[in-house]
């Protein structure tokens, strides 16, 4: 029963008669990629979700875009030029550009478009993401100036993002909040949504006003797949090209029997635990120490986890810094050794046999959550430490950690860009209620306020680095391990290239003709 349950299941999903699930398959001019989500919105100053950025990234690019490694490259800007004090950016654009429809732009639109971001009725999602941007402003038809409160060597990759994108006010402002429901869709990029099935697919074809050589693939297909394993089936039966995720649980399986399909691979984004730096017992850097020292980072990320994580004793990603990974001096002492150390920082902090430290673990529902927060309470216990968990969903789980009402809990970050101080900034004072730990360092707080107004990048770099060391030496967070992606990409598909950030534009990507 379960055998014929299951053809039958793979029979339904790759199509056997229907001509909508035909036109939705893979062709040999047609990519089929599956993400985790549906759509939430098409315009790109409204949304903020993976799922529906990655579609607006395909339809709308900017000054700047990102390229098939996740750097920035020229967009609608053929190239710029960057003031002394790294302050005011002159972005010019390329000759003749237009729109989908025909329409021409040119420079005096990026105010407008900068403008409308800000504006309270937008009510973007994503505005914070710019707050370091002064003013927009256009010297002529042909140049846009960006002027900057502090400088910002990333600033082509935020510029790259689709909220800053050429968007057609002309369409906009006719239509209103209808121009999205036009079929096809006025665009600046390379792809035009077509039709919109919702919670079946996307289909965006070549826009034919787009200012660069033709996308290599003729269309692309966006399937929303919310189970993973599903889209892991889906895609092994053939019914896709491309599935944005698949279930940790199948990992191992797929490395053994289908190495060339899955990618496993360094992301933005750090796991770990806050300690609740405002009242005892972590308001003593002692302790916090202790309990670090008597994890075991490496079991957790290769045993526990499982699925080619990285170890971490630090915030930052190591591809941010140059390789270069902060490090406590005790990272690499035998066990025995750091539980020795461990119980003498907690003696002098007055736990031991006759006071044993005690505390809950708070985490939000996951199995992989939970197996973390159990695995370290079996490590502490050498430390005469009782740890109790406390499970929440998620809402009621980060509303705790807002309001302080926690002593550890499970937190973590994925930056929205591969810059360093995405992630520093969160450990700020400044960073209000968002600063789960509470972490106040009036010295860390300065390193990084130094960072960000370094023009040169090795001197940011290197200051950046200082202001992750100095998140280590004051254990505020319990870092255990960075994030991966995991992606499934046919054999067919050239051109997708790993990276941290994990973006892959359609226009990158092509059908092997081999």
């Amino acid at each position: 029963m379960r055998i014929i349950t299951l053809l039958g299941f793979v029979l339904l999903l790759v199509g056997c008669g229907s001509d909508a699930d035909t036109d939705s398959m893979p062709g040999p001019d047609q990519i089929v990629r599956l993400s985790d989500s549906e759509i939430k919105g098409l315009d790109p100053q409204k949304i903020s979700d993976l799922s529906s950025l990655r579609v607006a990234a395909d339809q709308f690019e900017g000054l700047t875009r990102l390229d098939a490694a996740g750097n920035a490259e020229p967009g609608l800007a053929g190239d710029w030029s960057v003031s002394d004090d790294g302050l005011q950016w002159t972005f010019r654009l390329r000759d003749g550009l237009e729109f989908s429809d025909g329409t021409a732009f040119d420079a005096t639109l990026f105010p407008q478009i900068w403008t409308r971001l800000l504006a309270s009725e937008t009510a973007s999602p994503t505005k914070a993401l710019f707050e370091n941007i002064a003013s927009v402003s256009a010297k002529d038809q042909a140049f846009v100036v960006v002027t900057l409160r502090a400088p910002a060597p990333s600033l082509t990759i935020l510029l790259a993002h689709p909220a800053m994108a050429a968007l057609p006010l002309h369409r906009i402002d006719e239509a209103g909040d209808k121009w999205t429901s036009e079929r096809p869709m006025t665009v600046s990029g390379p792809y035009q949504l077509a039709t919109w099935q919702l919670n079946d697919h996307a289909r965006m074809t070549r826009n034919p006003e787009w200012h660069d050589e033709p996308a290599p693939t003729a269309t692309i297909i966006w399937k929303p797949m919310d189970d993973s394993l599903s889209a892991m089936r889906l895609f092994l039966s053939g019914g896709a090209d491309i599935a944005a995720d698949y279930p940790a649980s199948r990992h191992k399986w797929l490395v053994e029997n289908h190495p060339d399909l899955a990618h496993s691979v360094p992301y933005l984004g750090s796991y770990y635990f806050a300690f609740n730096t405002r009242k005892a017992p972590f308001d003593d850097s002692r302790v916090r120490t202790a309990l670090s020292m008597a994890v075991e980072r490496k079991w957790i990320a290769e045993k526990v986890i499982g699925i080619g994580n990285v170890p971490a004793w630090n915030l930052l990603p190591p591809e941010l810094t140059g390789g270069i990974s902060a490090k406590p001096i005790w990272a690499d002492w035998d066990r025995e050794r750091r539980l020795v150390a461990a119980r003498q920082l907690l003696a002098e902090a007055g736990y031991g046999p006759a006071k044993a430290l005690t505390f809950e673990i708070r985490f939000n529902s996951s199995a992989e959550h939970r197996r973390v927060s159990v695995a370290l309470a079996a490590m502490w216990k050498d430390l005469n430490v009782q740890a109790s968990l406390f499970n929440s969903e998620a809402a009621l789980h980060f509303a705790a950690l807002r309001q302080h009402d926690f002593a550890l809990a499970r937190s973590g970050w994925i930056a929205d860009l591969p810059i360093p101080e995405n992630f520093l900034t969160v450990h700020q004072m400044a960073n209000g209620s968002g600063n789960y730990s509470g972490y106040d360092s009036a010295a860390y707080d300065a390193v990084v306020a130094q960072a960000m107004i370094t023009v040169d990048p090795d001197k940011r770099n290197s200051l950046m680095r200082l202001a992750d060391q100095t998140l280590v030496n004051d254990m505020p967070i319990l870092p255990l391990y960075f994030y991966v992606t995991r992606s499934l990409v046919s054999k067919r598909i050239e051109g997708w290239q790993d990276n941290i950030s994990n973006v892959h534009p359609s226009r990158t990507l092509r059908i092997s003709r081999k």
